[in-house]
């Protein structure tokens, strides 16, 4: 089995490796590291979160820096602050034995004077977000003409942010790197254009497939009525105790209301969406990694490049419209070489939809039924009985107290001790499910799944049809509608998605494709909602901008 130092790495890097506990490297390194170390390649990096991606990149990048010339050298691109802040605390790591390397981390949301202070003191490898890099370009507060490396790490996770020009922007402002290194969960048309127009003949290495999910990862799902999804919620989670886990919603509205309700019911819950500002984003990140959280409920947009390690579960409280966002939630869980589950909540009409991702990721999904409350209660205290036993108490002067517990219970029996034990424990979930209802939709009709010949070139199935007319990543019975709103107006598509069904009051279900541009976009919706949406949304202001909407085919 390769090792770090068959890598044919600096003795400084492997004396870390060794003590960090890494003796073999993972595929990704093993495949990537000894092409990057030439320094003069262009490369391509597919492989799934937490297989080791940083250090597929850093350990190269370590080595190639000339300590001598306190300038930026190397530049690494990531979509967000958490994910900024992990790589830099990763490579510093690594570096523990070449300290004359300095790495800065430049993002939003903290004193840009700070950063301004720290680049002018030297550095040698800059890892930022795409926003405040470039505000540091057009202050003239770095200077990226010596930049030999450039490396754009989850890059399908920027471009689905939006952050395309800004890519493009940065590489401009790069003109005499030596190499361009991409590391991508997934390949969408998006990068792989990127790619063609600013790397030279990369070399392409794929651990496992693209859009393919991870393999160690049990994905479930439970079928429930509209009316009781959060019910439904709640039974998995009382139902897995134990769970560290993050839920997903479509909305910050979603992510919030639940929240709220789960907290007042007692769960260690707290929500991760866009109206929080730094601070407090900062502040529910740091209790769910110390796990003074059990979970976190975000949307996608919130949750990109959060690496939070030993996460048990993730729940789809609602499945995503795309299938890449399904492969990043999902693999959020089941990171190095640990076994995680999948859970989607899903309405009856939605499992053709599951039929799809089948077929795309190549996973299997398994139906599960939603637990009654007897279900529930049984699991919960099998739970506290395991916990008994197996508390500590080996620790404190337990002894003394011995006597004074056995004159207190002389006149009680042991069973009537555990019983009362098991009743303050138990009695809120008791009186709770006594009479708990099933949820489980108990209808046997089938959707049929109709898969059309429609792969593309690149092998990503576009479309997906069951006999009822609707489409995964398809067209159903849509009508397209023109709106004068595009990514210059500062959205992306999550965000325009939630924009258009605030505004209108309608369902996801309703949506098929968006195609977004600069100043315009195009969007599907089912015949039968599109003039409701268009009443909704036409005429009124975004940022002092009046809107227009109306029928793509009668402009």
């Amino acid at each position: 089995m390769m090792t770090f130092e068959g890598l044919g790495i600096d003795p400084r890097l492997v004396q870390a490796t060794d003590e960090l506990g890494f003796v073999n490297p993972t595929q990704i390194q093993e495949k990537s590291i000894p092409v990057l170390l030439s320094g003069t390649k262009d490369f391509i990096g597919l492989a799934q979160t937490g297989t080791g991606k940083t250090a597929a990149f850093g350990i190269p990048l370590l080595q190639l820096i000339d300590s001598k010339e306190r300038y930026p050298q190397a530049l690494v691109v990531c979509p967000t602050r958490e994910l900024c802040m992990q790589i830099v605390n990763e490579v510093e790591l690594f570096k523990k034995f070449m300290p004359g390397i300095h790495v800065l981390a430049v993002y939003g949301g903290t004193s840009i004077t700070m950063q301004i202070r720290d680049l002018k003191r030297g550095v040698h490898i800059v890892v930022a977000t795409p926003g405040r890099l470039i505000d540091l370009i057009e202050r003239k507060a770095i200077n990226l003409e010596k930049i030999k490396y450039v490396v754009l790490d989850e890059a399908d996770e920027m471009l689905n942010m939006g952050f395309q020009d800004d890519i493009e922007f940065i590489l401009k402002n790069t003109p005499e790197r030596d190499a361009t290194w991409l590391f991508s969960a997934t390949m969408p048309p998006e990068i792989r254009r990127v790619s063609k127009k600013y790397m030279k003949e990369p070399m392409e290495v794929t651990v496992g497939k693209v859009n393919t999910a991870n393999k160690s990862i049990d994905h479930q799902y439970y079928i429930s009525s509209a009316q009781h999804r959060y019910e439904t919620l709640k039974r998995i989670i009382d139902f897995n105790p134990g769970m560290y886990g993050i839920i997903f919603t479509r909305t910050k509205a979603d992510a919030q209301d639940i929240s709220e309700k789960l907290t007042r019911e007692g769960y260690d819950i707290d929500a991760l969406h866009g109206d929080l500002n730094q601070g407090q984003r900062d502040k529910v990140m740091s209790q769910f990694r110390d796990k003074s959280l059990q979970l976190l409920i975000a949307t996608d947009v919130a949750a990109r490049g959060i690496d939070v390690q030993g996460i048990s579960h993730v729940i789809n409280f609602e499945l995503p419209d795309d299938v890449e966002v399904y492969t990043h939630r999902s693999g959020r869980t089941g990171r190095a070489g640990k076994t995680g589950i999948c859970i989607s909540i899903i309405h009856s009409r939605e499992t053709f939809k599951l039929r799809a991702l089948e077929k795309i990721n190549q996973i299997q999904f398994h139906k599960l039924e939603i637990p009654t409350g007897k279900d529930v209660c049984r699991k919960q205290f099998f739970h506290f009985m395991d916990k008994l036993i197996q508390t500590d108490i080996s620790h404190g002067d337990y002894e003394t107290y011995v006597p004074m517990l056995e004159e207190k219970f002389a006149e009680m029996s042991k069973e009537e001790v555990l019983k009362r034990v098991a009743a303050m424990e138990f009695d809120r979930f008791l009186k709770y499910y006594e009479n708990a209802e099933d949820l489980n939709v108990r209808d046997d009709r089938r959707t049929r799944v109709e898969y059309r010949d429609s792969t593309s070139r690149d092998g990503r199935v576009r479309e997906v049809r069951d006999t009822q007319g609707r489409s995964f990543n398809g067209n159903g019975n849509f009508t397209k509608l023109f709106v004068n709103l595009g990514t210059k107006d500062g959205f992306y598509k999550a965000s325009f998605l939630q924009f258009i069904l605030d505004m209108s009051d309608l369902k996801k279900e309703v949506l098929g494709r968006i195609d977004m541009k600069e100043m315009n976009s195009w969007v599907e919706v089912d015949a039968s909602s599109a003039s409701k949406m268009i009443s909704a949304v036409d005429g009124k202001t975004y940022k002092g901008r009046r809107i227009r909407m109306n029928d793509a085919n009668s402009r």
